[in-house]
């Protein structure tokens, strides 16, 4: 029997995106935000190559869908939760280094918080592991999508410190997190990116998402993944409240 290499090139691809989510932690929690972000945003690259490339060369099997799963979680799951907690540590002491052992119990408790993120970053991936709903479109925010406003965000920090440590204190840091733990494992339907016809009827939201991720990317870098990451959830929030009940998404 011929031996093959198509059946490992998908799984190369995800084992990328693990690589890059365990650096983007470790950046995390040393402070290098921007690096983070960098390893995190390729993650997301490998992520979508790793789909693209099982389907294109048909050998797609279960072992890549827990591999994929498992790579998620670490780089848009533990490595954001990382930067948060990383961040709060920064808020609370003043210092990226400052000790546990020398901080106050509340504060340990508020440093640890963010880690939460993680959890249910898996808590998610699980549920669509195993929901049959979830073929055509998405229920609540997608890991990649939480990684990529994190990674983003915590992109303009160095430029940005004074402003961002008014905006996000201690406080709005944990509601922010919060928030994203909350639509991680919701039933807010997300409405799908996947274009099936060149009409305007019907993709009027993903072309007006479209002009406002280039706009806020030629203006703000790669800050303006965050934007755009926001208008997509509060779009989709909007499409469902507004959308009669048992329309199709």
């Amino acid at each position: 029997m011929a031996f093959s290499v198509k059946p490992y090139i998908p799984n190369t691809i995800t084992s990328l995106n693990l690589l890059c989510g365990v650096i983007a932690t470790l950046c995390a929690f040393e402070g290098h935000f921007q690096l983070a972000a960098v390893f995190i945003i390729s993650g997301a690259v490998f992520d979508f190559f790793d789909g693209f490339a099982a389907r294109a060369l048909g050998v797609s099997g279960p072992m890549g869908k827990e591999l994929d799963s498992l790579a998620d979680n670490i780089s848009f799951g533990l490595a954001p939760a990382a930067i948060y907690s990383t961040y709060m540590r920064l808020l609370l002491t003043g210092s990226l280094t400052t000790p546990l052992e020398k901080m106050e119990g509340w504060q340990v408790a508020l440093v640890a918080a963010p880690l939460f993120l993680a959890v249910f970053a898996g808590l998610r991936l699980a549920k669509f592991n195993i929901d049959t709903r979830q073929t055509e479109s998405f229920l609540g925010l997608t890991t990649t999508a939480t990684g990529l406003f994190t990674a983003s965000l915590f992109w303009m920090l160095p430029e940005h410190t004074n402003y961002f440590c008014q905006i996000l204190t201690p406080a709005t840091t944990l509601i922010l997190v919060a928030i994203f733990c909350a639509l991680l494992v919701s039933e807010i339907p997300m409405f799908s990116l996947k274009v099936k016809h060149f009409t305007w009827a019907g993709n009027e939201l993903r072309v007006a998402l479209l002009v406002v991720a280039v706009v806020s990317i030629i203006f703000l870098g790669l800050g303006g993944i965050s934007l755009t990451i926001l208008l997509y959830t509060l779009f989709s929030i909007l499409k469902a409240l507004l959308s009669p009940k048992g329309a199709k998404k």
